[in-house]
C-alpha cells in the first residue's frame, strides 16, 4: 500500500515563514511537521510515498531524501493550485488503482491507531469531532457508523465530525474514476477541486466507507495552533538532551527541545520552547516559542513566538513572527 502526501500548498496563513520554506517543513517539538506524519507512517508499516509537491518543493525532497533513505518515495509536481482532489488525480500514474491507498494531508500532526485502520474491510476516513463544523469537510454517519454523506464547509451542518485529513481507500480505481469525472466536467468548490466531493461520487456509487477516530489532531495552518501543537507534544514526551544546557548561567524549564549544536548563555529557556540546530541564544528570556535553526536572539524577551530560520533579534519584545534570514534591532 502507498501513502499519498499532498505538500504543494503555498501556506498563505503562515507569511513570512512559507515565503522561505514549504509549512510541511516548519519545525514543531524537535522536527518538521513532515517528519512526524513520516515517523507515524513507517512506524504503522507503510513504505512507499507519493508526494505531490509544488512551490519550493525542492527544499521538501531534499528533507525526505535525506532523512528517509529506507523507503521508496516519489514525486509528482502540481503547477497550479487547483484543490486537493486535483493533487490526488496528479498522482494517477504512480499508483497501482487495483492496491489499496492511505492520503494524508501534509499539515497534519494526528495519532491514531492505523494499523487497525489498515486491517479494516471497508474504506474508513479519520474524524473528530469539533465545535464549529463548517470550516471543514464532514460526515454524516449512519446509526451503524456507515457514512451517509460527505460535504465540504456546510452552511447549515448537521454533524460536528469533521474529515481531519486521513483516508484509507481500498476502492482506489473507483476514487481516480470520480476525481476524472470531476475535472473533466470542471465540478469545483469555490473554484478548487475538493477530494471530499470525490468521495461522495464514490458513496453515491455505493461504495461503503466507515470512519475511524483520531485521538490528537492539529490542523497546522496558523501561528497559533503551530505552538499549541509544539506545546502538547514537548508535554507528552521527554525530547533531547536538554539538561547540558543548565550550564553558562541558563535556568532551563521544560518541558523544552533544544538541538545539541544549540548555544545558549545566561538565558532562560521555557516552558514549552523549542530550539533549532545552531541557535544562539544570549541574555534572552524565551518561552512558548519555537526558535528556527541557526537563528540568533540577543538581550530578548519574547513569549508566543515563531522565529524563522537564520533571523536575527536583538533588542526587548514580546512576542513576533518573523520569517527566515530576518534582521530586528530594537
Amino acid at each position: 500500500m502507498k501513502a499519498i502526501i499532498p505538500v504543494a500548498g503555498i501556506g498563505s496563513r503562515l507569511k513570512p515563514h512559507t515565503q522561505t520554506q514549504p509549512k510541511s517543513l516548519i519545525p514543531v517539538a524537535g522536527k518538521p511537521i513532515l517528519g512526524h506524519i513520516m515517523d507515524h507512517l513507517v512506524a504503522a508499516g507503510i513504505d512507499e510515498f507519493v508526494f505531490i509537491i509544488g512551490y519550493l518543493g525542492d527544499k521538501i525532497e531534499q528533507f525526505l531524501t535525506e532523512n528517509y533513505a529506507d523507503v521508496k518515495l516519489s514525486f509528482v509536481m502540481q503547477t497550479v493550485g487547483k484543490g486537493i482532489g486535483h493533487a490526488i488525480w496528479l498522482a494517477k500514474n504512480e499508483i497501482n488503482v487495483e492496491e489499496p491507498v492511505f492520503i494524508v494531508l501534509g499539515d497534519t500532526i494526528f495519532e491514531a491507531d492505523l494499523k487497525e485502520v489498515f486491517a479494516s474491510e471497508n474504506s474508513r476516513l479519520g474524524v473528530k469531532k469539533v465545535e464549529d463544523p463548517r470550516l471543514f469537510g464532514v460526515a454524516e454517519v449512519e446509526a451503524d457508523g456507515r457514512i451517509k454523506k460527505l460535504i465540504e464547509k456546510p452552511k447549515i451542518p448537521h454533524s460536528n465530525l469533521a474529515l481531519v485529513g486521513l483516508y484509507y481507500i481500498k476502492e482506489t480505481a473507483e476514487l481516480m474514476q470520480c476525481l476524472e469525472y470531476n475535472i473533466q466536467n470542471d465540478i469545483r468548490n469555490n473554484n478548487e477541486f475538493h477530494l471530499t466531493d470525490a468521495l461522495e461520487c464514490m458513496i453515491q456509487k455505493g461504495v461503503k466507507m466507515e470512519t475511524f477516530p483520531v485521538s490528537t489532531w492539529f490542523d497546522c495552518g496558523k501561528k497559533d495552533i503551530i505552538l499549541q501543537t509544539n506545546k502538547t507534544l514537548l508535554k507528552r514526551r521527554e525530547i533531547g538532551n536538554y539538561k547540558k544546557f543548565t550550564d553558562h548561567g541558563n535556568i532551563i524549564v521544560p518541558p523544552v527541545y533544544i538541538a545539541d549544536s544549540a548555544q545558549i548563555e545566561n538565558s532562560i529557556i521555557g516552558p514549552d520552547v523549542s530550539v533549532g540546530a545552531d541557535a544562539i541564544i544570549s541574555q534572552s528570556i524565551v518561552k512558548n516559542s519555537i526558535i528556527g535553526q541557526g537563528a540568533s536572539l540577543k538581550h530578548a524577551i519574547i513569549e508566543n513566538s515563531l522565529i524563522g530560520s537564520d533571523a536575527s533579534l536583538s533588542g526587548a519584545v514580546h512576542s513576533l513572527n518573523i520569517g527566515d534570514s530576518a534582521e530586528i534591532n530594537l
